[in-house]
This record gives structure tokens, C-alpha cells and sequence, in this order.
């Protein structure tokens, strides 16, 4: 894994989106991982929140791809995404628990390169080893009110600080909260640490908080382990029982995903 894995998750992060007429878009974001099949096949797959691609009806999203043109520059190129059937079923799987969901794709060459590892995602012995905490700073990716970065559609870079005490068993805590500013377009994001020579994904933002109407600026994480597991549901593993029946934040609602076209 590189020592700073920065470079090579803005690379494997997209945005998602899909037109609703009248000027209107829903946006999300999501990041893709390398996961070969049992039998050694190359997969790539898109994990995003659960709630990016159900508040999509059409079959048929976008899904920001870029590519590097002569002199260094580059280009964004969003591609058509089929996410329904004809007759509007999911071809994505969604966590019975958790808002997580999967999609296997056929991406770009440049895209199943820049997929990252499904090693990558940590686990609760990863947490554990690491001795992270509260106060300490974990980075974010995403497209928030669907802006990107640049012109070339890579996605922002922000930090937060883990704002909850205990991160692990995420059994018994499956998420945790990150003091950061959470806007529509942030759902589906990586939530990673590069600290220390630790080097991991911690988890995807799926979530905002609010109390009687009122955003409190913080972040709802749900840990890797739910990542994997949905992502095993591909592959017709059923996750285990859920030990945490809801997020252990009261009264914590999704961040909404409708944003203004770009």
C-alpha cells in the first residue's frame, strides 16, 4: 500500500448523477474497487450509498469518468451507468442494514487500473492497531452540491475529526460520527486514513446529522466492514445478523442529494 494513498483514492472516486428534469439533478458519489471473482476473473465495482441510486428512477445514471489528454491536461467524460432494468429493478445490491450498495461495472481500462484493492478496506483489528480515536483526522472525498474540484470533475478533498468514542466492535458500533461540513452530493464518499504510516479506508459517508430541522454539521461514517459485506452479496452471501438495529446517533436523517446543475 503507498505511504500516502491520497492520489490513488481521488483517482478511484466518481461522481454519479442523474437528470430530473426541470434543471433538476440528483448527485452522489461513489469509488471503485478491484474484487476479483472466486475463480481469479477481473471485477470492478462501484460502492456508493444506498440512497444515491434509489433516489435515481431512470435505468440509466452518469457516472463522471475522466481521462488524461496530450500536455498533461485532462478530460471529464461522464458515461452512461445501467442501474435499472427495463422494468425499474435494482441491478445493484443493497446492505439489509446498513445504506450501502454494490454494483458490478465494465469501466474504462483507466478505471479497473485505478480501482483500489478490496484489502484496502479495514477492519475492526485494523482500528484496534492503529489506536485511532476522537480528535484524530480522517480525510473525505466527494462531490458536495455536486461540485467538483476542477473542470477535469475529480473529486474534493476535505478533513474531519472523528467526533465519537468507541470506533470498534463495529458489531456493536457500526458508525461513527466525523466533524465535518456534509452537504447533498457527499453521500456515497470514502472516508480514509493516511496518518502515522497508517494507511486505510475507514469507512463511506453515508449520512448528515440533524436534530428538529437543524444540521449540526457532522458526518455520519459507516465502517468498511459493511462495505465488504455488501460486496459479498454479489456473490450470494447473505451478511450476518445485524447486531445494532440503527445508526447510534438519535434522530440523524440522510443528507438529501438533489443538487443544481453544473
Amino acid at each position: 500500500m503507498p505511504v500516502d494513498l491520497s492520489v490513488d483514492m481521488i483517482k478511484a472516486t466518481v461522481q454519479l448523477e442523474q437528470g430530473l428534469g426541470e434543471g433538476n439533478r440528483t448527485v452522489g458519489t461513489g469509488f471503485l474497487l478491484n474484487v476479483p471473482t472466486a475463480d481469479g476473473h477481473p471485477r470492478t465495482i462501484l460502492v456508493t450509498a444506498g440512497h444515491v441510486l434509489n433516489r435515481m428512477p431512470r435505468p440509466e445514471a452518469r457516472i463522471g469518468y475522466r481521462f488524461a489528454t496530450t500536455g498533461g491536461g485532462w478530460r471529464y467524460d461522464p458515461q452512461p451507468l445501467t442501474i435499472r432494468t427495463r422494468d425499474g429493478a435494482p441491478k445493484w445490491v443493497q446492505h439489509p442494514d446498513r445504506d450501502i450498495a454494490a454494483i458490478e461495472i465494465t469501466a474504462p481500462e483507466e478505471f479497473t487500473r485505478a480501482a483500489i484493492p478490496l484489502s484496502w478496506l479495514a477492519g475492526d483489528d485494523t482500528f484496534n492497531r492503529s489506536h485511532l480515536g476522537p480528535g484524530d483526522e480522517m480525510m473525505a472525498l466527494g462531490f458536495p452540491l455536486g461540485l467538483a474540484a476542477n473542470k477535469a470533475g475529480f473529486p474534493i478533498l476535505r478533513a474531519g475529526k472523528v467526533a465519537s468514542y468507541p470506533l470498534a466492535p463495529s458489531g456493536e458500533f457500526p458508525t461513527f460520527l466525523l466533524d465535518f461540513n456534509v452537504f447533498p452530493g457527499n453521500s456515497g464518499g470514502p472516508i480514509y486514513v493516511t496518518k502515522n504510516g497508517e494507511n486505510f479506508i475507514a469507512g463511506m459517508l453515508t449520512q448528515q446529522v440533524e436534530l428538529t430541522g437543524e444540521r449540526l454539521d457532522i458526518g455520519i461514517v459507516t465502517h468498511a466492514r459493511y462495505i465488504r459485506e455488501t460486496i459479498d452479496m454479489l456473490d450470494g452471501h447473505a451478511p450476518p445478523p445485524a447486531q445494532y438495529a440503527e445508526t447510534n446517533t438519535p434522530g440523524a436523517v440522510a443528507a438529501s442529494m438533489l443538487g443544481e446543475n453544473r
